[in-house]
């Protein structure tokens, strides 16, 4: 739960001095009351900084001042959060906000602005206006922050087609391998170091099936992180029926999700190719779309993975 801070209250004071018995309004504003501010900060890559911190409350505003003084402003709460983090109405689900960018700061929830002062009351008529504004009241609600990877390659295939077993062989990250549908739960990222010192980042994204932009499956739970990441790697299995196949319904998932995921970058690597000869692999490149750069792959007998590195960084850098 989030609650920004409210406004002070507006002053009704006359001023006072001597020989000046009866001086005119001079009662200053209230204080703005603090604002939710959400932050993008590079160095974090989760939200869980954040599980336990179930209300964020924001400070009020003080009250305004004789001698036409404002009262201070309330103090403002900034929550950093990674790139790629989205804010949404816990009860709605509309999207607040999203943050995209190192340093970005956004107002989630602003403050109650201040009450006028009576200052701002007097006219000709009313010379000695003996009321002022209340502070308006802060904000209340339940917001939920939801974190899309930002990846530069997103794997994209079916469940047990070798993705996370790819980005084991190719980066430090350790996540879950076994034969069975839905091994991976959550996305995992990995940093694969490239030559001469340089880097690129790699999500594996939990399998998809087909009917996944309907919600089966995992579904849309984990379609929203394909959007983050600047090329798509399908990944099939040698040992499937039909390799073309395969990609158009995996494409054509995305294309339910959200038709712009089409215009991305596209690379396609066939895994477990220790399982074709090379025959089998000239027939199979037939069959494949002639515009999708293509390579073969073993994660297992590390074939084809340097080939594959060096592919995605020449499109990562492409003009």
């Amino acid at each position: 739960m989030c609650r920004s801070g409210a406004g002070g209250a507006g002053s009704a004071h006359f001023r006072r001095a001597k020989g000046l018995p009866k001086g005119g309004p001079d009662g200053g504003d209230g204080g703005r009351g603090g604002h939710i501010v959400l932050r993008g900060n590079s160095q974090l890559w989760t939200l869980i900084h954040l599980k336990y911190r179930k209300h964020v409350i924001a400070s009020p505003g003080d009250g305004g001042q004789a001698e036409n003084c404002t009262g201070r402003y309330g103090e403002d709460v900034i929550l950093d959060v990674p790139i790629g983090t989205v804010a949404k109405d816990a009860e709605t689900g509309k999207v607040m906000l999203e943050i995209t960018e190192e340093g970005q700061e956004e107002i989630l929830l602003p403050g109650g602005r201040g009450g006028l002062g009576n200052q701002h009351f007097k006219s000709s008529t009313n010379q000695a206006p003996r009321y002022a504004q209340p502070g308006e009241p802060g904000i209340d609600q339940w917001i939920v922050l939801e974190l899309k990877l930002l990846a530069d390659v997103g794997l994209v295939g079916f469940p047990n087609a070798g993705k996370s077993t790819l980005l084991s062989k190719v980066s430090a990250a350790k996540p879950e391998i076994a034969d069975y549908p839905f091994t991976t739960l959550v996305p995992n990222l990995g940093v694969v170091q490239y030559r001469d010192y340089k880097s690129f980042v790699m999500a594996d994204i939990p399998g998809l099936i087909e009917g996944a932009a309907e919600g089966k499956g995992l579904g849309t739970r984990f379609l929203r992180h394909i959007e983050r990441n600047s090329i798509l790697l399908f990944v099939i299995s040698a040992d499937t029926t039909d390799i073309n196949k395969d990609y158009q319904v995996l494409l054509g998932e995305l294309e339910k999700y959200n038709p712009e995921l089409l215009d991305k970058k596209r690379l396609l690597a066939i895994s477990k190719a220790d399982l074709l000869d090379d025959e089998l692999k000239k027939e199979i490149r037939k069959e494949l779309p002639a515009q999708l750069p293509s390579l073969f792959i073993s994660s297992y007998h590390g074939e084809g993975l340097q080939e594959l590195k060096d592919l995605i960084w020449s499109t990562l850098n492409e003009r």
